[in-house]
């Protein structure tokens, strides 16, 4: 019988977290499956929770949050042999709906439970490892405007924060090196490094990114050609906009930024602190997780 804890946030952008409790004890309560329900108070408490489970030989963490969790837990699991299961919960969900597991709750868990198991790979920005996407310019500094606003769920609150905080950003130049080739960005407004295809809720930033590619994907798009990158719209629609002659876009290993002052960064979803230099690199197969079959 396989120990599986379910972690469950209940200050997601889900809202009810019993609806989950009642959808995965209908699905995963099989003869296989020894099942116990904990609900994480904090981050901290979270991660203290896994690794309490691993000592007890702990095979699966199924979380129910957003990306946020998975950031925390999954750093938790990383050189284990516990596998997570993500259910989605929060208000982006760019790990699951990458993966394409369902919003709803007993189709997400029905999805999970007839998965197979990935390893994918894991960015690292400095000492924090990120599992999405990671962002340095206007794209990473409308977190703090979404963390703001009174209310969460679905695109219409990062619209919002975004434009405002297009009003606000003072986008500084970026020097790059990338695998070895020196790259120079005068004012880029995007600047997100993906290690999967989206920030969430199917805004896409990578649209072929690979969870198991070896490699992260750099996009950026400097502040003076948005506004022709943005009117050619039908490539957003037709997922070929990372295509576009004005927008950088490499596949990397390792990459070194400099830029002229430490801001904060986006990690998963999350507003971090950063210094003015940020080394990322990507760790290959070092997460073992359930995707959909």
């Amino acid at each position: 019988m396989k120990k599986v804890l379910v972690l469950i946030n209940p200050k997601s952008g889900s809202g009810n977290p019993y609806r989950f409790i009642a959808a995965i004890e209908k699905v995963w309560d099989t003869s296989c499956h020894d099942l116990s329900f904990q609900f994480s108070q904090s981050a901290e408490d979270g991660v203290d929770k896994v690794k309490r489970a691993i000592e007890r030989g702990t095979h699966t963490i199924l979380v129910v949050g957003g990306d946020g969790m998975v950031n925390s837990i999954g750093c938790a699991l990383i050189g284990t042999e516990a596998r997570l299961g993500v259910l989605p919960g929060g208000s982006g969900n760019g790990f699951a709906r990458h993966f394409h597991i369902p919003l709803q709750p007993e189709a997400a868990a029905k999805a999970l439970l007839d998965g197979h198991t990935q390893r994918i790979d894991v960015g690292k920005a400095n000492d924090r490892l990120f599992f999405v996407t990671c962002s340095m310019a206007w794209d990473g500094a409308l977190v703090e405007g979404f963390e703001k606003l009174g209310f969460r769920g679905g695109l219409a609150p990062y619209i919002l924060a975004g434009a405002q905080q297009l009003l606000e950003y003072k986008a500084q130049p970026f020097h790059v090196e990338i695998d070895g080739e020196p790259l120079d960005f005068k004012h880029p407004l995007i600047f997100t490094v993906a290690n999967l295809s989206q920030y969430g809720s199917d805004v896409l930033v990578a649209p072929n990114a690979k969870a198991d590619s070896g490699n992260l994907e750099l996009i950026a798009i400097e502040k003076s050609d948005m506004p022709l990158v943005i009117s050619h719209i039908h490539r957003f629609i037709e997922k070929t906009f990372h295509q576009h002659p004005l927008v950088t876009h490499r596949t990397f290993k390792t990459m070194t930024v400099q830029r002229e002052s430490a801001s904060p960064i986006q990690i998963d979803g999350e507003l971090m602190k950063a210094e003015k230099n940020v080394h990322i690199k990507v760790l290959p197969s070092a997460l073992n997780v359930i995707v959909p079959s």
